[in-house]
Formats: structure tokens, sequence, C-alpha cells
């Protein structure tokens, strides 16, 4: 059974940075599509970005120009490197993977931005 685990979320003030990663296990790591979604308080799950098995990568518009999606296929992680963070980018993100009908989510990990 597929498992993700984000971690690095936490407390950062406008403007700032926080790299979050999603260690994967479980399955072939390098055949699955990964993304991460974010959840803000009473909003619906939204995709922050995606990146294929070959390496092709997408943003929402919220994201693009702040932040980077990578994936180490050696280690089986994802990343999400965010910059210039907003009180606006305060939600659970979490780590989502899929190939074909199969797909894992993380737990999440809470990222809040706030002076």
């Amino acid at each position: 059974q597929g498992r993700l685990v984000e971690s690095g979320g936490g407390l950062v003030q406008p403007g700032g940075s926080l790299r979050l990663s999603c260690a994967a296990s479980g399955f072939t790591f390098s055949n699955y599509a990964m993304n991460w979604y974010r959840q803000a308080p009473g909003k619906e799950r939204e995709l922050v970005a995606g990146i294929t098995s070959n390496g092709g990568t997408n943003y929402a518009d919220s994201g693009k120009g702040r932040f980077t999606i990578s994936r180490d296929n050696a280690k089986r992680t994802v990343y999400l490197q965010m910059n210039s963070l907003k009180p606006e980018d305060t939600a659970v993100y979490y780590c989502y993977a899929r190939f074909i009908t199969i797909e894992y989510w993380g737990e999440g990990t809470l990222v809040t931005v706030s002076s």
C-alpha cells in the first residue's frame, strides 16, 4: 500500500520562504505523476502544482513565479519550494500521487503565513 508523508510546513512571515517535502513509499515512485494541493479554511481543495513522471511541470496561477515543484526519484521525494509567501497561501498542503487509476493522498502539512 502506498504512503505519502509531507513535512516542512510551519509558521512563516509574509515574504518568507518554505520548502515542503513529500516522501513516498510502497509504490514505484518514478512512474507516478505527483501533485501538491492545498485547502484553506472554509475553501475547497485546489491544485497548486504538478510534475509528471517525465519531469514536466504545471502551476496554478496563484503560484506561478513564486512556487517551484521538483522531484528526486532516487530519494522518492517531491518538493515544493515556496517563495514570497502571502497570507492567502495559508492552508494545509497535501501531496498526491497518481498512476492511471491508482492514487494516494498524504495527510497534509499546515502552512501559516502571518506576521
